[in-house]
């Protein structure tokens, strides 16, 4: 399990493709949300689960899966 402390607000979010994804805009319990004013996100928010990321650095939050599968199953928060 990732530790969740490693995950910063602005932080970019990465595919495993190195795609694009979002930037974070805080983590909520197990869950990144995911910063509306960004246009990888569409401008809305969207929820993504922390069990997506592979690994934390200083180029961002990488995660798991690619950007299109991760944009396929992300939530879209009301």
């Amino acid at each position: 399990m990732i530790d969740t402390s490693l995950i910063r607000e602005h932080q970019e979010v990465v595919g495993s493709d190195g795609g694009h994804v979002g930037r974070v805009d805080h983590v909520v319990g197990l869950e990144i949300e995911l910063a509306k004013f960004d246009l990888g996100g569409g401008l809305k928010h969207h929820m993504i689960p922390v069990t997506w990321v592979d690994h934390v650095d200083d180029e961002g939050v990488h995660l798991n899966l690619t950007k299109d599968a991760a944009k396929a199953a992300w939530r879209e928060k009301h």
